[in-house]
């Protein structure tokens, strides 16, 4: 109760506005009812990677057809474009933690009807320490919070850690990508999970999160999932 109260007098004070065209937000959101219309949902995508597919009678793509990644199911909230990728920009690398909110909302709502099982723990993409410091957050840990907090799933930030400073993914070519993220992680030795999901910011080539699904499955977790914010349409 005292939460609501809080919440309720903040909005009062503070009406939500929309962070892409300054109208009045709606639904307690600091986006405006057409630009939320306007937002590149993904429909159709594999199963297994979450890159947008022309039909719904393909579950999955021809790269995970060929080689099945160790991920059991991708869902992506969104394509990786305007104006997705410049809020998730203005989050990651201008510092703008309100817009974590936001992004963790639409997130949740766009994937919440595609969800058909809950996992054991959500395991957000962790950063080394170093980004952390520089960023002064991680923002697939501030989206986690949302989707933790509507499903009651607990968040566990203790079982994978980034233990090796990587350049960004973005700009290199895929076999750099894949090296990149080579031993970037620790992962407790054992983990007894049937089922925990890993949550990031933006699905590329997707080399990040098979990374961790291989790590966590090596660790004994028997299913491995992915929820992002964004998917690139091409890997």
């Amino acid at each position: 109760m005292p939460y609501k109260w809080l919440n309720a007098v903040q909005t009062s004070l503070y009406p939500p506005i929309c962070l892409l065209c300054k109208a009045p937000g709606t639904d307690d959101l600091d986006i405006c009812t057409d630009c939320m219309e306007d937002l590149p949902r993904i429909t159709q995508a594999c199963r297994r990677c979450a890159i947008p597919l022309e039909s719904s009678r393909v579950e999955l793509c021809g790269a995970c057809q060929h080689e099945p990644p160790p991920v059991d199911n991708a869902l992506a909230a969104y394509l990786y474009t305007f104006p997705v990728d410049r809020l998730i920009t203005e989050l990651k690398f201008r510092g703008k933690l309100p817009y974590a909110r936001l992004l963790g909302r639409l997130m949740t709502e766009s994937l919440i009807d595609s969800i058909t099982e809950l996992p054991e723990y959500i395991i957000p993409v962790p950063l080394h320490p170093w980004r952390i410091a520089t960023r002064g957050f991680n923002q697939s840990l501030e989206l986690a919070r949302d989707i933790s907090r509507y499903l009651q799933v607990p968040i566990d930030i203790d079982s994978v850690r980034r233990t090796r400073h990587t350049p960004p993914q973005t700009g290199l070519p895929e076999q750099e990508r894949q090296k990149n993220v080579r031993r970037a992680f620790d992962i407790r030795p054992t983990l007894s999970l049937d089922h925990v999901v890993i949550v990031d910011d933006v699905l590329t080539t997707g080399n990040t999160v098979r990374e961790m699904a291989r790590m966590l499955k090596r660790s004994g977790v028997k299913r491995v999932d992915v929820w992002v914010l964004a998917r690139t349409a091409a890997s």
